[in-house]
């Protein structure tokens, strides 16, 4: 994260910056030797996208662990159950239908498509109500997810002067408008992960079966439900700020249990920690790559995590 903060055309030192950030602290008098336009640059358009970067990686992160617990399929994400699609499907409403004004609405618009699409695919795979669960409910997420991804397309080629706008979010991005997005946000995730890391003996159990987790006393529908409902409003809520940033809920998980194994009580504290770094990383590749223009994010963590994940499932098959 400092070095997120560093990083960028205006020359800030690290011992100005966390000089400024220790005279920030209350009873605290500091000279950090920082001007007044750099410690605007600093408070105002550095350390916000630094912060959303880091909020948002840790919670694509750890919802990947929760719904890979959940699920127990190495391969679910947070946008397994049509997140993805569904927000895409509202931002791109919000885009088309009030042109450049409505580009304020897409957060709103995001977040709640995401949610009632994941709604929907959970409705729609308890309706089933036989076989295995968690797999009608995957199922469920990729059709949800193709119909919602048929909706957008459509609508996009009805307004084809809206494309930017829509590739622009859709390929993700961090603001530098401040603390808004950060503070707006910051509830729904710490609701989520707060609720995640109390359930992480639970998904341990729930990891051998729910036959064997159901006469240990746990109701695993109960707790799919609730894990696979938090996980998913954490999960809208950082992609109404950031678009659709992918790989992060898969490549981090696993990255982790491949250093400190299956169990959750290091998985889902290292997940948060190891996510929010992957992004803020990400976003320094993005800012620097092609300075001074700027890469999508999305288009730098699929770069990275594109290749590690065939790594990972090289080196899964070559153990089993």
């Amino acid at each position: 994260m400092l070095l997120g903060i560093l990083v960028g055309p205006a020359g800030l030192t690290a011992r100005g910056v966390l000089l400024d950030m220790v005279d920030a602290l209350p009873f605290v008098d500091v000279d950090s030797g920082l001007s007044t336009r750099q410690q605007a640059i600093l408070w105002n358009i550095r350390m916000p996208r630094v912060a959303l970067g880091a909020v948002v990686g840790a919670m694509l992160a750890i919802a990947g662990a929760a719904y890979q617990g959940v699920f127990r399929n190495p391969l679910a994400d947070p946008y397994l159950l049509g997140v993805s699609s569904g927000a895409g499907l509202g931002a791109t409403l919000a885009i088309v239908v009030g042109g450049a004004a409505g580009f304020a609405g897409v957060p709103i618009a995001a977040f709640a498509g995401g949610l009632l699409a994941v709604a929907a695919t959970y409705v729609l795979g308890r309706s089933v109500g036989t076989g295995r669960t968690e797999v009608v409910i995957i199922l469920a997420g990729v059709a949800v997810a193709a119909f919602a991804n048929a909706i957008q397309t459509f609508f996009m080629q009805l307004h084809d002067d809206t494309l930017r706008q829509v590739y622009s979010w859709m390929l993700g991005r961090l603001s530098t408008d401040g603390w808004s997005d950060v503070v707006t946000i910051l509830p729904y995730v710490i609701v989520s992960v707060a609720v995640i890391a109390l359930h992480r003996r639970t998904l341990d159990v729930m990891s051998v079966g729910d036959v064997e987790a159901s006469s240990l006393g746990i109701d695993p529908a109960r707790v799919r439900l609730v894990l696979v409902g938090v996980a998913t409003l954490g999960t809208a809520a950082v992609v109404s700020a950031s678009g659709l940033i992918g790989f992060v809920g898969i490549v981090i998980p696993h990255a982790v249990r491949l250093v400190v194994g299956p169990g959750h009580r290091l998985l889902l504290p290292l997940s948060l920690m190891v996510g929010a770094a992957f992004i803020v990383l990400a976003d320094i590749l993005a800012r620097t790559a092609m300075s001074p223009a700027e890469l999508p994010i999305g288009v730098v963590t699929a770069a990275i995590g594109a290749p590690f994940f065939l790594f990972v499932l090289r080196r899964s098959r070559g153990v089993a």
